[in-house]
């Protein structure tokens, strides 16, 4: 079983950046790839990024590639989602998954525990 816990949304300008955290608790956090997600409003959720067990691999949609960074430390069991250039179509709550697939997936079916997510607004 994995908790996970998001903070760090906010309401920032266009051009800005945030810095999403999100917490898990237990003891195989090592164990589990990590994924963040967003859903804007009237939209479905799709994938954002993600990261392998030790950190090695990640993975990004087109639409972030390049602006948003995702990394992880597993002494801390938290994993991170640095977005910079942020622009209103970034609007959304982001949430944060964990998985135990061979690779880090970049479907929602891939991640098995799911924080309750945290707002991010850009304004223009």
């Amino acid at each position: 079983q994995v908790q996970l816990v998001e903070s760090g949304g906010g309401l920032v300008q266009v051009g800005g950046s945030l810095r999403l955290s999100c917490a898990a608790s237990g003891r195989t956090f090592s164990s589990v790839n990590m994924g963040w997600f967003r859903q804007g409003s009237g939209k479905e959720r799709e994938f954002v990024a993600a990261i392998s067990r030790s950190g090695g691999g990640t993975y990004y949609a087109d639409s972030v590639k390049g602006r948003f960074t995702i990394s992880r430390d597993n002494a801390k069991n938290t994993v991170y989602l640095q977005m910079k250039s942020l622009k209103p179509e970034d609007t959304a709550v982001y949430y944060c998954a964990a998985g135990r697939s061979v690779v880090p997936g970049q479907d929602a079916s891939d991640y098995a525990y799911w924080g309750q997510g945290t707002q991010v607004t850009v304004s223009s």
